[in-house]
């Protein structure tokens, strides 16, 4: 029995475990939109949510001018909170990861950064209307052509390239033509 075992193993050790969705919470906040297993979306989304809850968590406290504070005390406190929560997603959040932009250029983006001052910032009503989390989407597409595994699109509410489109039906539109 697996009485209070959560999590997916995914026949990997906890190193390997780690890295992987490591990888793939890097690339959920650098390309806001990944495909993956159908499993690996479902444990992905449990990281994720927690990752931008904290960065959320902050509220307030990202839109605050530190300059516009008179108290020192509170400018300590508002300081010490925005740093304190960028360590504790920088401890499992790559620091940066290269975006291609095309075939021969690419260029180093600062995930800690997108995920505090560009994601962060669209939810932070979300988490005052009291839903906490529902940060991501899973849409599921079809199986894998080699080995049958079902597969999904995860992506971030609200991002502008939400539209989630099966894109082998797309190109196969595209191949009629």
């Amino acid at each position: 029995m697996r009485h209070l075992k959560a999590g997916r193993k995914f026949g990997r050790n906890t190193s390997h475990r780690r890295a992987m969705f490591r990888n793939l919470a890097g690339n959920l906040v650098l390309h806001e939109r990944i495909r993956t297993t159908d499993a690996k979306a479902k444990e992905l989304r449990r990281i994720v949510e927690r990752l931008i809850s904290r960065a959320v968590r902050l509220g307030d406290d990202l839109t605050v001018d530190i300059g516009r504070i008179t108290d020192d005390a509170e400018r300590q406190r508002v300081i010490g909170a925005r740093v304190h929560a960028q360590r504790e997603v920088a401890k499992f959040l790559p620091k940066t990861m290269a975006k291609t932009i095309d075939e021969a250029t690419a260029e180093e983006v600062d995930l800690v950064w997108k995920l505090f001052h560009e994601i962060a910032p669209r939810y932070v009503g979300r988490a005052k209307e009291g839903k906490g989390g529902g940060y991501t989407r899973i849409v599921k597409l079809q199986r894998r052509k080699g080995d049958g595994a079902p597969i999904s699109v995860i992506e971030l509410v609200g991002s502008e390239k939400s539209a989630v489109v099966d894109e082998p039906a797309e190109e196969a539109a595209a191949a009629d033509e």
